[in-house]
């Protein structure tokens, strides 16, 4: 009830169309872009990842207040007992619902860029489940428990969009080094929402069981995903440097073996002439 009325949340039919015609753009997309020159789409860019970082910052600052405001409790926190707070957070969980919705723009800036190789099932998946899961958690669970994944999401959101914006600017990619400790910071945060979550079925509350065992399942999902694209991204890529520097060293000592050898032999055939 007291969501009713909000923006999107009134009917589920808007969110879904949404997503299926996200996931025709998907699909269809790249076949639109495959003879056709890429977007640079540089400007907007800058500005797209500069809105939503400040976006998640005041989401992130609303989350933390609205919470310590409503002296809610880590272990479990139900939906009805904070008071005004509960509707601070509310409201603010309501921008991160539709931040979702904004976000799909992601994908379709890597299709007008042609970055398709970026387009992965783990991108696809997140976006197009977080649009679904936060409008049947707004319409039924929008506060209590519910606060911590949104609030940890918003922090790293922070750091993902600052660096997308910076290194759309050619220059500022030569400083950027944080992007590996994103994706560490995105397992942190599964993890650590894995744990919370727990807390409320090891100690409940008046928040509803089924929803913390969703969220449980859907974070390890997450996790499966995530560790897998940072290994094909970052371990096999720092493998594979290794054995190209090890295949270069070993060149370097073939190299010199050969030619001493071949100095030898040829001295040896000097003597073996001159005898």
């Amino acid at each position: 009830p007291r969501v009713k009325g909000w923006l999107l949340l009134e009917n589920y039919t808007p969110t879904f169309i949404f997503s299926v015609l996200y996931l025709l753009i998907v699909w269809l997309g790249p076949k639109y872009m495959r003879n056709k020159q890429p977007f640079s789409c540089r400007g907007i860019l800058v500005i797209y990842n500069l809105g939503l970082t400040l976006l998640s910052l005041y989401m992130f600052y609303e989350l933390v207040t609205g919470v310590w405001e409503g002296g809610y409790n880590f272990f479990c926190q139900d939906t009805h007992s904070g008071g005004e707070a509960d509707m601070k957070i509310i409201r603010v969980l309501w921008w991160y619902y539709f931040s979702k919705l904004i976000e799909f723009m992601d994908t379709f800036f890597f299709i007008l860029r042609k970055n398709n190789h970026q387009i992965t099932v783990l991108h696809v998946y997140h976006h197009a489940t977080m649009l679904n899961i936060w409008w049947f958690v707004m319409n039924w669970v929008p506060c209590g428990h519910s606060y911590f994944g949104a609030t940890l999401n918003s922090f790293i959101h922070v750091l993902m969009y600052s660096y997308y914006g910076l290194s759309a600017v050619p220059a500022m990619r030569p400083y950027l080094w944080w992007k590996k400790y994103i994706t560490q910071g995105q397992l942190i945060q599964f993890v650590l929402t894995i744990f919370q979550t727990s807390c409320g079925v090891v100690w409940p509350c008046a928040f509803p069981q089924g929803w913390l065992y969703f969220q449980i399942s859907y974070m390890i999902s997450l996790i499966i995903l995530f560790t897998n694209f940072y290994i094909q991204t970052y371990n096999k890529k720092a493998s594979s440097r290794r054995k190209e520097y090890q295949n270069g060293s070993t060149a370097i000592a073939n190299g010199y073996t050969n030619s001493f050898s071949s100095l030898e032999n040829n001295v040896k055939q000097r003597k073996q002439r001159k005898d």
